[in-house]
């Protein structure tokens, strides 16, 4: 946008170029006044064949002469590149677009990120450093150089919008707008357009997060109240939030916490923990096991069953995690 408008800028300097140097030439060569001289000049340069307002000297002559090739020879160049910027520019954009709409529509199980602020770009960071594939929904225009950001430019609030970024066959959604307000309207949108996706909503305000809750989202989100506990655990218990930090951090190659959920034929169904060598020959501790039912079951003994579709929460190694995500997958 900066380049077009420096750029129109010029086209516009040459223009008043030519039409000053006509005028002044008139004045100082024919001794006519102001209003003579501009109306000479634009009458030349436009080539509109209208008749001199007074009869020209020699040197007069001579001068239209070096007038009309200069002048209409910026004139053609300022107006053929003027529209070539527009032509170009309006036609970058439309490819642009459609370039973004395929991508888009090549995209499935990907998540919906509504907002690009400070909370949305730490969400896709994540997202992408998992390798997971997504889209942003931001309003506004960004100005980033970020190439591998999906980003559609909309009202995330718009259920056309929605359905432009594949809200049907998405897997989840994460609505981080500014307001309580849009926040709860794209939670009502996305639950009537997709039943069985995943959305997860930002509340600010007090009472805001049971609105959404009931409007269809699965969690929500307080980010003054988890940064208030945070701070208030810090100073409480400042060992157990550095093992916290230090076990999800992302980017932590020595430890990390994740979820792994037992696929259909997985050699670890029906197996109990022990059995599995998960402990033994992997060093990975299984905190939690998640039930499909939706219970979590803390701290689970060596005897404990591993039944398919439930998800283990496990800390170790990220090298012994993907070997434990193999051995979850199905045979």
């Amino acid at each position: 946008m900066k380049k077009l408008g420096s750029k129109m800028i010029s086209y516009a300097t040459l223009i008043v170029f030519i039409i000053v140097f006509g005028t002044l030439g008139y004045m100082v060569i024919e001794d006519w006044n102001l209003l003579d001289s501009l109306y000479m000049t634009v009458i030349t340069i436009t080539t509109v064949g209208y008749k001199e307002v007074h009869d020209l000297s020699s040197y007069g002559v001579v001068f239209t002469i070096v007038l009309l090739i200069g002048g209409v020879g910026i004139i053609l160049y300022v107006l053929g590149s003027a529209a070539r910027l527009i032509l170009e520019g309006e036609l970058q954009e439309v490819i642009g677009r459609r370039r973004l709409e395929k991508k888009i529509n090549e995209l499935k199980d990907q998540y919906i990120i509504c907002g690009y602020g400070r909370m949305g770009k730490i969400i896709c960071k994540e997202l992408r450093d998992k390798g997971i594939s997504y889209v942003v929904v931001e309003k506004n225009p960004i100005l980033s150089n970020e190439k591998d950001v999906l980003i559609f430019q909309g009202d995330a609030t718009s259920d056309e919008t929605l359905k432009k970024v594949g809200v049907e066959r998405a897997r989840g959604l994460v609505s981080v707008l500014p307001t309580d307000a849009e926040n709860l309207f794209v939670v009502l949108s996305a639950r009537e357009l997709n039943p069985n996706l995943l959305i997860v909503a930002r509340a600010s305000d007090e009472g805001a997060e049971q609105k959404m809750l009931r409007a269809g989202a699965d969690r929500v989100v307080s980010p003054y109240y988890i940064g208030g506990l945070k701070i208030a655990h810090i100073i409480l218990k400042p060992a157990v939030m550095d093992f916290i930090e230090f076990a999800t951090k992302s980017g932590n190659i020595e430890l990390q916490m994740e979820e792994i959920t037992v696929k259909e034929g997985s050699r670890l169904g029906g197996l109990e923990l022990d059995e599995c060598g998960i402990g033994k020959d992997l060093g990975i501790i299984v905190v939690a096991i998640k039930k499909p039912t939706g219970r979590m079951e803390f701290s689970p003994t060596s005897k404990s069953i591993i039944q398919i579709g439930d998800t283990l929460i496990a800390l170790g190694e990220i090298s012994k995690l993907k070997t434990l995500e193999g051995m979850a997958k199905a045979l």
